[in-house]
């Protein structure tokens, strides 16, 4: 919960404040993303490092950070893997074979429908189903399980994000009349907000999402901050 600080102690903020500063960090999300994607044309490493900047000091500093106080206090920084560029792809979206529909309950915002838009073949790694969210706004949903996850040192046991345009996570979408790809560069493979702060409700990669290989890029899960 956010606070906001009265004479000597904390207090929760107003639901206008908490909204504004939601509102701000997503902003700052997007204008983030849009930096990676002009950055990672010449220089995708030094598009890395700079997302890794930008969220460190958005964790340890945002008014809207998911961390909990406790793991506020003693942030050092996300546990990110440094740049390999042979886990990045741009992979054409193949329609699927039948429709489907996967419904998340998140608590404060209801059910959220998404409906399968397609699947991406990763080279070497096997299939991922990209999501459409089918409520109001649109977007593309792209999580991933590897078979790190859940595993000491390894990666979140509920999946990582690679593509999440609801909330300004995009690095690169395409579509022209014949073919529709998606830029998917795993070192920027994110935790969702629930592995930070449990009170959250993420919507979690599925079957179709689940890697049977170890994805040994983005960032990684050891339960703390620390």
């Amino acid at each position: 919960m956010s606070t906001v600080e009265s004479a000597g102690e904390p207090r929760a903020a107003s639901p206008a404040v908490t909204a504004l500063q939601t509102a701000d960090w997503r902003r700052r999300v997007f204008a983030l993303y849009a930096s990676v994607r002009r950055m990672a044309a010449s220089d995708a490493a030094a598009a890395h490092a700079h997302w890794i900047s930008c969220r460190d000091e958005l964790f340890s500093s945002h008014p809207a950070s998911p961390l909990l106080p406790e793991d506020r206090a003693r942030f050092t920084g996300l546990p990110v893997t440094s740049y390999d560029p042979e886990w990045r792809f741009e992979l054409p979206i193949h329609a699927p074979s039948e429709p489907r529909r996967m419904d998340v309950e998140t608590g404060t915002d209801g059910v959220v429908p998404f409906d399968l838009l397609g699947t991406v073949r990763v080279p070497l790694s096997g299939t991922l189903d990209v999501w459409r969210l089918s409520s109001y706004g649109g977007g593309i949903f792209v999580p991933v399980k590897d078979a790190l996850a859940g595993r000491p040192g390894g990666t979140y046991g509920g999946g990582r994000y690679l593509i999440d345009t609801i909330k300004g996570a995009d690095l690169g979408l395409d579509a022209d009349e014949d073919e529709a790809t998606v830029v998917l560069d795993f070192n920027f493979a994110y935790n969702p907000s629930c592995a930070y702060d449990p009170a959250w409700a993420c919507p979690l990669a599925q079957a179709g999402n689940t890697l049977a290989v170890e994805v040994p890029v983005g960032e990684r899960y050891a339960g703390t901050y620390a």
